[in-house]
């Protein structure tokens, strides 16, 4: 079975930093496109960063410059290192994986479509 699980969310306030991980199980995590999505309350659901198997990455204009996306397929873990937050960033973060989609199809479908999907992680940011 397939778990994904997000940790790292909390408040803070806008220009800090916080740094998100999703530890996969039950797949091989090296095999699987990755990515963060995100949803606020009242809003749909947006891509943020995903990376290809190959570590090609991508990300939404709006994160651009401020979010890294990393993986490290030894420890099975993704991570989002997220600085000069916003009020704007506040909402909940969700990976997810998949065998097929890459990582700039991702972002643009904003997650459609992805096999597997954790159970979010929420993020504050207090202006």
């Amino acid at each position: 079975q397939v778990r994904l699980v997000e940790t790292g969310g909390g408040s803070v306030q806008a220009g800090g930093s916080l740094r998100l991980s999703c530890v996969g199980s039950g797949l091989t995590f090296s095999r699987y496109s990755m990515g963060w999505f995100r949803q606020a309350p009242g809003k749909e659901r947006e891509g943020v960063a995903a990376i290809d198997i190959d570590g090609t990455t991508a990300y939404a204009d709006s994160v651009k410059g401020r979010f890294t996306i990393s993986r490290d397929n030894a420890k099975s873990t993704l991570y989002l290192q997220m600085s000069s937050l916003k009020p704007e960033d506040t909402a909940n973060y969700y990976c997810a994986a998949d065998p097929w989609i890459g990582a700039a199809i991702a972002i643009e479908r904003h997650g459609s479509g992805m096999a597997y999907w954790g159970k979010g992680t929420l993020v504050a940011i207090s202006s």
